[in-house]
């Protein structure tokens, strides 16, 4: 059946539709005329008509499909070399009406996203100590995968950072990306799990292309660093083994094998060529990852283990505004020995108790400390908080509540007065 309207010119305020039916070989047309008054709907059929007239031909490369059915706009799309993530809006390029004043004269589109996916570490302010055997194997690591088509050798791709639980491994690690002015994208183990299969190894490629960006189109270096990998991927017990699970650890043993050909669902394209980045993970136990993928080939380690000397000159840049001294932190650090390097940062926030106490007296009481925070804040109405005094005295105090809280946990295993009956099975 085809349906054809007609509309002569020769009726400027009526509409005439003429109906030609075609089945089976036979062709009758009947007539229908409306009468419509205003001009409107007439200027409307007029746009109409010289839209028509204005499309292309049915031989333009703009429309023409393929065996697929998919026509030279898909494709153009879909083969863009421009992967660009800082595409925006620049001066002298476009007209200003539309560049705006609002980011400055050259806007990024994508600002706020590139920002919550790189790192800057514009908070980390001050003077602080880098142990040097940890600088020394960050910055061979990420020197060697960015010449690595200069040298005749094998370079892994990947640096494994582990050792004790709080000894600083993703701290020192982030103080040398600010010394290098490198610009990372970080991820975090919670980021390796997913209710949807897959999600998490196209994230680790995004992510890695992204840091790839960084490189191209903001001239800084960049890597990728993925903090506590075994508590994402790491085989504790009877921990049940997901697909998710396979997939990242299969992603990142194929990123290693191939650094500069990493897909994110894309048609493949010899021009497709992501620069090499150097990745880096952090872990307390690397033996409960998958052995292949922590082999010498694909991972380097590094056992980092600070000694006496990096603890007190870490400790000392820690409590350097506190006008603590140097043999007064040797005196501190030899008082508790064996503690991890967060233990002495825990310690010299526990001294700051008593002084909060006393600023949520002034405040007007628990009893109104909801309404003070929440509604006084804004109005800057908050009484002055007074730091304490740091004093050895204070500081010695501080670290015997933290051991005894430490023994009572190891001592007091609660989970037996619950469960009484289970050593007996």
């Amino acid at each position: 059946m085809a349906i054809c309207f007609r509309v002569p010119p020769s009726l400027p305020k009526s509409r005439c539709f003429d109906f030609h039916f075609s089945s089976r070989g036979q062709r009758n047309s009947s007539s229908v005329c409306c009468s419509q008054s205003g001009g409107k709907n007439d200027e409307a059929d007029s746009n109409a008509a010289n839209k028509v007239k204005s499309k292309l031909s049915e031989q333009s490369s703009w429309e023409a499909k393929d065996s697929e059915g998919k026509d030279y706009l898909y494709k153009l799309g879909a083969e863009a070399d421009n992967m660009n993530i800082a595409v925006g809006a620049r001066a002298g390029v476009i007209d200003d009406l539309f560049t705006g004043n609002f980011l400055g004269k050259d806007s990024d589109i994508v600002f706020d996203y590139r920002q919550k996916v790189t790192r800057s570490f514009e908070y980390l302010q001050g003077d602080y100590y880098i142990a040097p055997v940890f600088l020394d194997k960050v910055v061979c690591h990420i020197v060697k995968n960015y010449i690595s088509h200069l040298m005749n050798i094998k370079v892994p791709l990947i640096l494994g950072v582990w050792g004790g639980k709080g000894q600083g491994k993703t701290f020192q690690t982030e103080l040398i990306f600010k010394a290098m002015g490198i610009e990372p994208v970080i991820m975090s183990a919670g980021e390796l799990e997913s209710e949807r299969a897959g999600e998490p190894g196209k994230l680790i490629r995004e992510r890695y292309r992204t840091a790839s960006k960084v490189v191209q189109n903001q001239g800084k270096m960049s890597c990728l660093l993925i903090n506590d990998i075994d508590a994402g991927l790491g085989r504790f017990g009877n921990t049940q083994l997901t697909v998710n699970n396979q997939i990242v650890v299969g992603t990142l043993m194929n990123i290693s094998d191939n650094p500069t050909r990493v897909s994110i669902g894309q048609v493949w394209r010899e021009s497709d060529i992501t620069h090499r980045i150097p990745i880096i993970v952090t872990g307390n136990d690397l033996t409960t990852i998958y052995a292949p993928l922590i082999r010498d080939g694909r991972m380097d380690k590094f056992y980092w283990q600070p000694t006496q000397e990096d603890i007190v000159n870490i400790v000392c840049r820690m409590y350097e505004k506190d006008c603590i001294t140097k043999d007064a932190v040797i005196r501190i650090v030899e008082e508790f020995p064996n503690q991890a390097l967060d233990f002495y940062g825990a310690l010299r926030s526990r001294t700051y108790d008593r002084s909060i106490l006393e600023w949520v007296n002034e405040a007007g009481g628990s009893e109104n400390l909801g309404k003070t925070l929440i509604k006084q804040k804004k109005e800057g109405k908050l009484p002055v908080f007074t730091p304490p005094l740091q004093t050895v005295e204070a500081l010695l105090e501080s670290g015997y509540d933290l051991v005894r809280e430490q023994k009572l946990i190891s001592e007091n295993k609660l989970s037996r007065e619950y469960m009484k009956n289970m050593d007996d099975q």
